[in-house]
């Protein structure tokens, strides 16, 4: 406000504010948000306060904008994002701001050294701007939740370590006047399942998912003990091409698991996928940061929640985990954990390290998903050792001479 020369009095002000900043020549620009609108615009001064700003009590919420055209992910800085946690309310915020920026500046250089060495995760490399926001509003938030009082007044931010739960990761806020959004059709691990008796009612999600492309996949799969979860990854150029030669595909594949009481995922088709009639629908969609972006931006999700689909979301940095979370998915996936050829990706590996930051970072109520590179039993053990519920395989499955013994395998890995 004092480089603006103005109050900001809602959000619509916040993102004009900071589009004003980047104009003066800065790359990105945070705006803090911790005190929330309604505490800073009092109206003590004269000026009114916006009907949609007591909706932000209740949340922190930073604004967060960058220079650049890459706009294909919802967590890219040049879209314009609202960083969300929930408020704690405590008095001992002393020096929030001053350990949010250096957070801020200590994740960057995380960042810069893992790619200027080649040493470090997946994750870690692609830390940007926009990630580093997300880990030190985490860092923030659980030094909040710990604060003491020293001596008189409001204590300091306690100072912990690298963000290291889901209680005080933060989420995107698509809209940051709306509260959080219904979570998607709840699912459940096996592994929780056996020891938690509340949790009978939600599905169980199965311990490996198979990815493959045709309807003679499909087939193999859903006659081969201990499957209950495939998906439907269509590659074939002269069937994605065509959006018919797409929902028919979809429609065969969902006539196949249904007869054989297998749950079918398809990746990223999510409009041919609804076009289906209510009892020849999939069980759920999963889809990419990119394919995601589209999905919301054309009102998609709630589309979906509507059709009550399940979602299964792919995430690869700290970034995407915040969109992920937001969005309260059925799974969440992380990949690739291993180099992979199946697939072009925009990512290192991210080794076993990162799944167990993942599984840290992800509530204990949202299965985690393993993908990329996980062709073997060994990789498979590894991996769920780590913290992964469910393990998505290609050429473990597709790749093998006996798919009963390879199945029975990667399930009792």
């Amino acid at each position: 406000e004092a480089l603006l020369h103005r109050k900001l009095t809602c959000p619509e002000d916040v993102e004009q504010g900071a589009r004003d900043l980047l104009a003066m020549g800065v790359q990105s620009v945070l705006i803090k948000g911790g005190h929330t609108l309604v505490e800073t615009n009092d109206g003590t001064d004269g000026s009114a306060i916006a009907p949609d700003v007591n909706a932000t009590l209740g949340y922190a919420q930073d604004y967060f904008l960058s220079r650049g055209s890459d706009t294909d992910r919802m967590c890219d800085g040049p879209r314009g994002v609202w960083i969300r946690n929930k408020r704690y309310d405590s008095p001992h915020t002393h020096g929030t701001g001053c350990t949010l920026s250096s957070a801020i500046a200590s994740a960057l250089a995380l960042g810069h050294l893992s790619r200027e060495t080649g040493h470090g995760t997946g994750a870690m490399r692609a830390i940007q701007a926009m990630d580093a926001c997300c880990l030190a509003k985490a860092y923030v938030t659980a030094g909040i939740g710990q604060g003491v009082q020293l001596g008189k007044g409001s204590g300091p931010v306690a100072h912990t370590k690298f963000p290291s739960t889901h209680e005080h990761y933060p989420t995107i806020a698509f809209n940051p006047t709306h509260a959080n959004p219904p979570a998607f059709l709840p699912m459940i691990s096996s592994q929780a399942a056996s020891v938690s008796s509340s949790s009978t009612k939600k599905i169980i999600l199965g311990k490996i998912l198979p990815i493959v492309s045709t309807t003679e996949w499909i087939t193999k799969l859903c006659e081969t003990k201990g499957i209950t979860d495939v998906q439907l990854r269509i590659k074939d150029p002269q069937i994605t091409s065509n959006t018919t030669a797409v929902t028919q595909l979809i429609a065969e594949s969902s006539t196949i698991c249904s007869r054989n009481n297998v749950r079918l995922w398809i990746n990223d088709y999510w409009k041919e996928a609804l076009s289906l009639p209510v009892n020849n629908k999939p069980f759920g969609i999963h889809l990419g940061q990119e394919d995601l972006t589209k999905c919301i931006d054309c009102g998609g999700i709630a589309k979906l929640r509507e059709a009550q689909l399940a979602l299964g979301i792919s995430t690869h940095s700290f970034g995407e985990l915040s969109v992920a979370s937001a969005l309260r998915p059925s799974y969440i996936s992380l990949g690739p954990i291993y180099d992979t050829t199946s697939k072009d990706v925009n990512f290192e590996a991210q080794t076993v390290d990162t799944v167990r930051k993942w599984r840290e970072l992800v509530g204990d109520d949202v299965p985690l998903v393993g993908i990329g590179g996980i062709n073997d039993a060994e990789r498979v053990k590894e991996v769920r050792n780590a913290g992964v519920d469910c393990v998505a395989v290609i050429g473990a499955v597709t790749k093998v001479e006996d798919l009963d013994t390879a199945v029975d395998c990667l399930i009792k890995a």
